[in-house]
């Protein structure tokens, strides 16, 4: 059956989701933080359990800020740390800190904030599990994309989710499994219900997995639980010049915004 047709945009409901969202990233990234520390335009969120993980060890950018200061504003807050982390909410502020970044030293990456707009799925059929179902599935996946990481950076990444636990009201683990009841694909699914509001994350297919559907069974179950959960609002966080963009377009998610992402090691 071919995909349902998206529905009609409209920039002004865009423009109000982007804030919705913008609102619920800044919200979760300083309750999963250890401890917060200012920074003009933004805070920098740090977790010393998880001092290797940039995604709970970085600086986030969600008001104004002087583009040309920024670099030294981050140093201060990172100070401890190896690695240097930036994220930017407003897309005009973070194409007007590329260059001073740049300069600095950063790489830029660049992900697509994608609404989920079309037709509510049937519920998908993978079931919630707690992190240490995971554990294995993870440790090979993070392999695979990180293949000259030592051993420790790929403990962090599988170990720091559990402090995604604190980020949200409601934070689930779902995997869809094979017939050996092993996790073929999982995601996390963040819910606020207060705010309406629920995010995907970390959607990911074991290599012996793809192309079997174990993703969409993932996503299915997400969008129906988000909705169930009484959020009006379901995104993720594509990069923007991978497939996987493409894959989610098909499934109903169209884009409202973007977030820069500028690292240095």
């Amino acid at each position: 059956m071919p995909p349902a047709a998206p529905a009609p945009r409209n920039p002004a409901s865009d423009a109000a989701e982007l804030r919705r969202i913008h609102a619920f990233l800044s919200a979760f990234t300083r309750r999963q933080a250890e401890r917060i520390l200012p920074v003009p335009g933004g805070f920098a969120a740090l977790d010393d359990t998880y001092a290797l993980s940039y995604g709970n060890n970085h600086v986030l950018i969600d008001g104004p800020t002087d583009p040309e200061a920024l670099p030294g504003h981050v140093d201060a807050a990172m100070a401890p740390l190896s690695h240097r982390a930036v994220y930017v909410l407003d897309a005009a502020t973070g194409e007007a800190c590329a260059e001073p970044l740049a300069r600095a030293g950063y790489a830029l990456t660049r992900t697509v904030v994608m609404r989920h707009t079309g037709p509510l799925p049937e519920r998908g059929g993978a079931r919630e599990v707690e992190l240490p179902a995971l554990r294995g599935a993870l440790a090979e996946s993070q392999r695979r994309f990180l293949p000259d990481a030592p051993d420790e950076v790929i403990h962090t990444l599988v170990e720091r989710r559990a402090a995604r636990r604190r980020g949200a009201a409601d934070v689930r683990f779902l995997a869809s499994h094979d017939e050996f009841g092993e996790p073929a694909s999982w995601a996390d699914l963040y819910v606020d219900p207060a705010v309406g509001v629920a995010q995907i994350e970390d959607l990911v297919t074991a290599a012996s997995h793809l192309g079997q559907g174990h993703a969409g069974v993932v996503l299915d179950t997400a969008l129906r639980m988000g909705a169930e959960a009484g959020c009006t609002t379901t995104f993720l966080i594509a990069l923007a010049d991978d497939w996987p963009r493409h894959w989610y377009a098909r499934r109903g998610f169209v884009p409202v915004g973007s977030v820069h992402c500028f690292e240095r090691t």
